[in-house]
């Protein structure tokens, strides 16, 4: 093994968290920086020009995700089941290369609601403290809006989010989400186009009474210049968002912003191809990061400062290898690394079919549509229902791709042969449909731990996970679908409707969502909680853990535009405060 020079500082993943670090300290400071990374550089030009529209390479075969040949997963529903390494990507997708997920998501990026910050508070407050169900291992986030508020705009603002602003300064804006937190200023993009379908969803919404707003986007509207001198150019709705880079430099991702920028600075180095498979400790400071680089050779890596921001089930996975942190114990209730992993709950929504309305459903694009907030969080009164969350319901034409998109289709539609390409022929272009994305709240039985079986190609163990949906998120979907989600697909018209509304085992077969959060959460208190509420490590000060790993749990919401507020929250206090003054910060 050899053991490198020191740099100051090494991140260990180069996606959303650690481009957002690595800019703010190679424009703020003048540290060396070195950046680890399993995966290749790709950039939009030449990259993704060449041969953008590959759906085989990119969407069925993975070209963007993680080997799993090298490094996977095993699943299982409960404790008392033997977990099994997942063969093939299914429920979620990370990415594999510098920029991370964020180069194939589709951009919907959203800010959390208020109460999401100090969620276990606000419903004991409300409906008291015997409310939630005794297995359920909610936690308040150690943070408010308030404190939260000005790292969002900093990350929309860099990364060219576009939408309407609900709530500005308290004043409740047209158009808007009534529901959201109160905003310094408007997004600093208008939201992109929206597709046919999307529109009908807005039109019954409204009809109904409910408040519909755009989608936030990191779909540009427009040639848009960050506040770094770095340019989105205008989405052309191809619809080839999720699972694919952007050909023409639309969609807001690392390697449009943050990484070209701090890379400008000179002193940010990238290692592809390096995986890391240990953060090394002594006397209460972390001192190097072992990891293995593209030719297979161990390597040793010291620096001063440390950040883990690799995708949330890595960085879950590192500090179990490393001995950082006490691995949590569901049967005894202790420990606190692995605790509180969590989803995103879907299974509530609808599709409508049509006789007389054509969609052009190729067109569109990750997140250009609509969104109703009314039955999200505790925005309606759960007395008496019996769960207690719920869900953004929303309508978004992301583009209907040959080889993965032929449907949806009617029910009664053959599976093959002649009347399958029937229903193809006729229904392919005209639906519509819309969803939930609900909550996925913590619980005591829900987490990831090391799994004392399967190993990954370089002999290290495997990251277990054990979820399941609850009694809570069966009931909340069944409730969603039989009320908002059918009251608007009845107003939608439409000769076929079909409702979808019920849950029972989560399987990790299906792709569901890339929302994976947890495991290494942040809090005020050290008993339950790894990060402080700046994702430094309660155990080593030198030691930053950043990312969705830091969620108590997740809203109903996709987790990016949270992630990236507290990337910006972590780096600032970095820089004011932990650089100044090295030691704990809370």
């Amino acid at each position: 093994m050899a053991t490198l020079p020191k740099v100051d500082v090494l991140l260990v993943g180069f996606g959303l968290v650690n481009g957002v670090i690595a800019n703010e300290l190679s424009k703020q400071t003048g540290l060396n920086i070195v950046a680890l990374e399993r995966g290749p550089y790709r950039d939009t030009f030449p990259d993704f020009l060449q041969d953008h529209f590959d759906e085989w390479r990119y969407a069925v075969q993975g070209e963007l995700f993680q080997d799993l040949s090298r490094n996977t997963v095993t699943f299982r529903n409960e404790r008392a089941q033997t977990a099994l390494p997942m063969r093939q990507w299914g429920s979620f997708l990370p990415g594999n290369g510098v920029g991370g997920a964020m180069v194939h998501w589709n951009g919907a990026s959203w800010r959390f609601l208020p109460q999401h910050f100090e969620y276990r508070t606000h419903l004991e407050n409300r409906y008291g403290a015997g409310f939630l169900p005794e297995d359920t291992t909610i936690q308040d986030w150690g943070v408010t809006w308030d404190e939260m508020e000005p790292y969002f705009t900093q990350y929309e603002k860099t990364f060219g989010i576009g939408g309407k602003a609900g709530n500005i300064r308290g004043e409740i804006q047209e158009g808007g989400n009534p529901f959201e937190g109160p905003r310094s200023e408007e997004y600093p993009q208008p939201s992109p186009k929206k597709p046919y379908g999307p529109t009908l969803f807005h039109e019954a919404a409204t009809q109904l009474g409910f408040k519909s707003f755009p989608q936030p986007s990191g779909n540009s509207a427009g040639s848009y210049t960050n506040p770094d001198g770095m340019t989105l150019a205008p989405c052309n709705y191809c619809g080839f968002c999720e699972r694919f880079g952007c050909h023409v430099g639309a969609k807001a991702s690392p390697i449009l912003t943050v990484i070209p920028s701090a890379l400008k600075s000179g002193r940010v180095q990238v290692r592809q191809f390096s995986n890391a498979f240990r953060v090394n400790h002594r006397n209460g400071q972390a001192v190097s990061v072992s990891y293995y680089d593209g030719a297979g050779r161990e390597q040793e890596q010291p620096a001063d400062l440390i950040v883990l921001g690799a995708w949330m089930l890595e960085n879950v996975r590192l500090l179990l290898l490393s001995g950082i942190g006490q691995p949590y114990d569901p049967v005894q209730n202790t420990g606190v690394v692995g605790r509180n992993y969590t989803y995103q709950t879907g299974g509530a929504g609808a599709t409508i079919w049509y006789d007389d309305k054509v969609m052009n459903r190729f067109m569109g694009a990750g997140a250009v549509g609509y969104a109703i907030d009314e039955f999200h969080s505790d925005n309606f009164d759960h007395s008496g229902l019996g769960f207690f969350g719920g869900g953004n319901i929303a309508s978004n034409q992301t583009g209907a791709r040959p080889i993965q998109s032929s449907g949806p289709l009617p029910e009664e539609t053959p599976g093959w042969g002649s009347g399958w390409k029937a229903g193809v022929k006729q229904y392919y272009n005209r639906s519509a449909g819309f969803g939930m994305q609900g909550e996925s709240p913590a619980y005591r039985q829900n987490y990831v731990d090391l799994d004392p079986t399967y190993r990954d190609a370089w002999g290290n163990p495997l990251l277990r996970m054990t979820f399941n949906w609850t009694d809570n998120e069966r009931k909340m979907v069944r409730w969603i679908a039989d009320n908002p989600i059918t009251q608007i697909a009845n107003a939608m018209g439409g000769s076929i409707t079909q409702i979808r509304g019920d849950i029972s085992n989560y399987s990790i077969v299906p792709y569901q969502s890339t929302h994976c959060q947890g495991g290494a959460v942040m809090g005020s208190d050290p008993t339950t909680s790894v990060v402080n509420t700046f994702l430094q490590t309660w155990e080593l000060p030198n030691l930053f853990v950043v990312g969705a790993s830091a969620f108590p749990q997740n809203a109903g919401y996709n987790p990016t535009g949270t992630v990236g507020a507290l990337a910006y929250r972590a780096a600032d206090a970095i820089i004011k405060q932990y650089l100044p003054n090295p030691g704990p910060l809370a």
